[in-house]
């Protein structure tokens, strides 16, 4: 549905930049049975760490559980309802253990000219979230709020637009209380190669700082994309990702500094395995 949520103007973007990259090495395993259950084993090595994660998802009609497991000892749930009571409308809810004040309910409405979410924590003095999306699919406007109410204050407060054609979507944000200026745009280039361009310029204005990160992506064949990014300070990425058998990857990718490629050079390795 058009013009979807609000984490979702300039999501094409973000994904070209930044997802699947990673300097880490990681690998997941999932397998599922025709019934809905799913389960998925994942580790993660960050420098001399290792981290891990369980999580079992249960679907049933519309309902839909999840439940993770990690590590730190932390365990999260989360419920989710679609077609709550109306067409368009989704329920979900969260519950961590044991920090229990970080749970919230949280409701999400998709309707043709709006998408809007609402989240309230499920504590004595709940931050709540309102953030929507307002338009059509190639004109949209949204605004993202968070209200604490222990302190009464507002914590949060972003503005977002977005004008999209069949080729190409531009966007622009106001983030950090009307402090951080993002402006991004993607270009589908060639559609039956995947290749296409993509571009985000960030400008603070308390520091008087800007960042512009440059990507690009291309399919070699059906299976196999490249990636590539590069942005003002001199760093470069790129990555290689290959789809071995379905909705199973394999990546590849790495970072350099091009004014200390001899200190800096980063790579990556991250595995994906479902059946």
């Amino acid at each position: 549905m058009a013009p979807g949520l609000y984490t979702d103007i300039g999501k094409k973007t973000r994904d070209l930049l930044y997802k699947d990259y990673n300097t880490h090495q990681k690998f997941s395993l999932t397998t599922s049975s025709p019934n809905g259950v799913a389960i998925t084993a994942a580790g993660t090595r960050k420098n001399e760490s290792i981290f891990g994660e369980l999580h079992t998802q249960i679907k049933n009609k519309k309902l839909t559980v999840d439940v993770k497991a990690n590590s730190e000892s932390d365990l999260l749930t989360t419920i989710t309802v679609d077609e709550f009571g109306t067409p368009g409308l989704k329920s979900i809810i969260n519950l961590v253990v044991p920090d229990q004040r970080s749970g919230k309910l949280e409701f999400q409405y998709l309707h043709e000219y709006a998408g809007v979410n609402a989240s309230v924590g499920l504590n004595s003095n709940p931050m709540v979230n309102l953030s929507g999306a307002f338009g059509s699919k190639a004109l949209s406007v949204g605004v993202d709020v968070s209200f604490d109410t222990a302190s009464s204050d507002f914590t949060k407060y972003n503005a977002a637009l977005s004008l999209t054609s069949p080729d190409l979507i531009a966007s622009l944000h106001l983030n950090n209380h009307g402090d951080t200026l993002v402006a991004s745009y993607y270009h589908l280039v060639k559609n039956h190669s995947g290749t296409a361009v993509g571009a985000e310029l960030s400008h603070s204005m308390s520091r008087n700082e800007s960042t512009l990160i440059f990507g690009s992506q291309h399919s070699l064949d059906p299976h196999t994309t490249i990636k590539t990014r590069f942005n003002n300070y001199g760093m470069a990425s790129a990555l290689v990702q290959h789809e071995w058998r379905p909705k199973s990857f394999v990546t590849i990718s790495g970072d350099v500094d091009t004014k200390a490629i001899e200190k800096s050079t980063k790579v990556g390795l991250s595995l994906v395995l479902k059946h």
